[in-house]
């Protein structure tokens, strides 16, 4: 379909505000490639259906909204207690006197602009090639974009199992920073990594990771976003996951305007594993979106979504996710669940669990709950010397419990308890609610009959489907 001038002005625009990557050979071809691509997709807006329930505005505009840097004063930074390999990215480029050498036993780690030098790289094969594939059903422009603009990035190879993790620190110096990312790891049969990212990355950043797990491989990915209170970020990993393989992925987000956090993994190989979690903690202006598409292409693969959020004083969660079982996908173990505790009546959870089977041998199901404090659960706290906060927590809905959900009413200011001594500082009050969004006091678009098991190695038996 045919971009209408507004939305071809708008893709423009946002290039422009974007230094052209200084790159040669084989990789200047596939960023030519993906501006291509983005030029015919457009910019995302409200209308479109995964953008529903979080605005893109800030992330589309030309310019990065500014973001003051969080002060952590005494706060250990983290991951700083591992024996790890650190590369530091300052504001989306990479600065070498803060980095280690990255020489590691068993992993091959080089600069994306000096992988894009070498004909017939192994990074060729895998550049923006996971990130096309990950465009259907639904387009992702902001990885396009990543893929079309990285002014900087790092490629891993792992060939065997890595002697320690590698961890990749995200600092954010310049208020009006706007930082893009691409990277590419690739783990060959039997390998292992762990891959560790934090920081703010800057004012504003788009992130794209490539991650190909081959045979029998393991990768772990663990990653700390936050603390600055006005960065935005889009980031988005593609993970195509071999026979007998593992993928597992945590994320931990605090603070943040706004942060779109995607996942597009393919069980490819018979056997194979992925299992993705995240918590976020939001408290005022802040609005936390996972969307996560998972593909069983593969017999006997399992997969684990578990996310969960504790938001306050206006903030906003999303969670939009999907398991897709295709019909070779035979004896596909799938589970999904999302949950969000409500520490008031103005906050918002809005989740959009999916599944789509085409497979007749499948043990899958999902669900997602949210709801207020249980004061049985304060109750015990305060036997153990935890005080009460000065002001009650909401109550649980008669009519919330009737349908299975936990519920609140909706409040104004005069609602609102006082935080318990601790919390995260609150950040300034964001705008309203735009038109047409329902702030929900209780969501239960698939009541949950269990907890998850909180060791995702573990299989969950005895589950509906």
């Amino acid at each position: 379909m045919a971009l209408m001038q507004g939305q071809k002005d708008a893709v423009a625009a946002r290039l422009a505000g974007l230094p052209a990557p200084a790159a040669s050979g084989w990789l200047a071809d596939a960023q030519a490639k993906a501006e291509v691509l983005l030029l015919a997709q457009a910019l995302p807006t409200r209308r479109d259906e995964y953008w529903r329930y979080t605005d893109p505005a800030s992330l589309v505009a030309a310019e990065a909204p500014p973001a003051k840097r969080f002060d952590p004063g005494d706060e250990v930074p983290a991951f700083d207690g591992i024996d790890r390999l650190k590369l530091v990215f300052v504001d989306g480029v990479f600065d070498p006197e803060a980095s280690d050498d990255p020489t590691l036993a068993g992993v091959v780690i080089e600069r994306l602009a000096d992988a894009g030098r070498v004909a017939g790289h192994w990074a060729q094969s895998l550049y923006g090639v996971l990130a096309a594939r990950g465009q259907t059903p639904v387009a992702r422009p902001f990885a396009t974009l990543a893929t079309s603009r990285a002014r900087d990035g790092v490629v891993i190879r792992v060939t065997a199992k890595a002697a320690r993790p590698v961890a990749l620190v995200y600092v954010h110096a310049a208020d009006t920073s706007d930082a893009v990312l691409h990277h590419v790891v690739k783990l060959e049969a039997g390998a292992e990594l762990t891959l560790l990212e934090s920081g703010p990355g800057a004012a504003r950043l788009t992130k794209v990771m490539e991650v190909e797990v081959g045979e029998g491989a393991a990768f772990h990915h663990i990653r700390v976003q936050g603390r600055d209170h006005d960065r935005r970020a889009a980031t988005h990993v593609f993970a195509h996951v071999g026979a007998g393989a593992l993928f597992k992925s945590f994320t931990l987000t605090a603070n943040g305007r706004l942060t779109r956090n995607e996942a597009v993994v393919d069980l490819a190989g018979a056997g194979a594993r992925a299992h993705l979690a995240g918590a976020a903690v939001g408290d005022g202006a802040f609005h936390h979106d996972d969307t996560v598409f998972i593909t069983h292409s593969a017999p006997g693969c399992e997969s684990r979504q578990v996310f969960k959020k504790v938001l306050m004083n206006g903030a906003v969660g999303v969670f939009q996710g999907k398991i897709l079982v295709k019909p070779a996908a035979q004896k596909t173990d799938g589970y999904q669940i999302s949950q969000s505790l409500l520490l008031d009546g103005d906050s918002q959870f809005l989740a959009k669990p999916e599944l789509e089977i085409y497979a007749d041998d499948v043990k899958c199901s999902h669900g997602s709950t949210s709801g207020a404090i249980d004061e049985t659960a304060l109750f015990y706290l305060q036997s153990r010397g935890v005080p009460r906060p000065t002001k009650p927590w909401p109550k649980t809905s008669a009519a919330g419990r009737r349908a299975g959900c936990n519920a609140m009413p909706r409040g104004g200011e005069d609602d609102r308890h006082h935080r318990p001594s601790g919390q995260l500082e609150k950040p300034p009050a964001g705008p309203a609610s735009p038109p047409g969004a329902r702030g929900l006091g209780t969501l239960c678009l698939h009541p949950a009959s269990r907890v998850p098991d909180p060791d995702l190695h573990r299989p969950m038996a005895g589950r509906g489907t």
